[in-house]
């Protein structure tokens, strides 16, 4: 039996953790607003430059030499699953891989499927069984538009290239602190608003 010493002992040593696992929320809090925040704020733009791209793309109707907006017999598919590096954080990572490979067995089924993940939970889960050909675990450690955009060149030189007929992006759409929605977005083709906007004139400065 434990004699009163080792009983304050041991209070204290709770008490000191008790006090570090604050500190620690604390600063987690701190970040998960800042990180908030930059994606409340960053929306309206993101948004706005897809309606941008997408009523260009309506001036491009017909326009069969642009590769990126040609619609193909979709026979080769790319898929773009998006995970974090790390877990301990519900169900944010396996929503994304449960809707992936929902993809790849039924709705892509007929087709030849590859893929292309970004975060290791993705690529740790679905190397296992999928067919990866590009991991990009990186690129949360120094995440920019440059290391992005690099990314993405590279799936749209592929694509002009017909290595790929389609691509989609599967990834989380953040909704507030405790609920994201799972999204599957064409990349490519891009595909032209069907409305009037369609015709609107750009004046374009470099």
């Amino acid at each position: 039996m434990a004699n009163l010493k080792e009983i304050r002992n041991r209070i204290a040593s709770v008490s000191s953790t008790m006090q570090i696992t604050s500190a620690m929320k604390m600063v987690s809090a701190a970040k998960l607003k800042k990180a908030q925040d930059a994606i409340i704020a960053m929306r309206p733009y993101a948004n706005t430059l897809t309606k941008l791209i997408q009523n260009l793309s309506g001036n491009l109707e017909g326009d069969t030499q642009n590769p990126y907006t040609q619609v193909r017999t979709k026979q080769k598919t790319l898929i773009v699953s998006l995970t974090s590096n790390r877990g301990l954080c519900g169900a944010f990572n396996a929503n994304i891989i449960k809707k992936t490979r929902q993809l790849i067995d039924y709705d892509f089924s007929e087709q030849d499927v590859s893929l292309i993940t970004i975060g290791k939970k993705g690529s740790e889960v679905l190397g296992k069984t999928e067919k990866i050909i590009g991991v990009h675990d990186a690129v949360f450690d120094n995440l920019n538009y440059d290391n992005v955009g690099q990314i993405a060149q590279n799936i749209m030189d592929e694509f002009a290239a017909h290595s790929f007929d389609q691509v989609v992006l599967v990834y989380n759409q953040f909704k507030n602190a405790a609920t994201q929605l799972v999204e599957v977005e064409p990349f490519l083709p891009i595909v032209a608003e069907l409305n009037d906007s369609a015709s609107t004139d750009y004046i374009f400065e470099p």
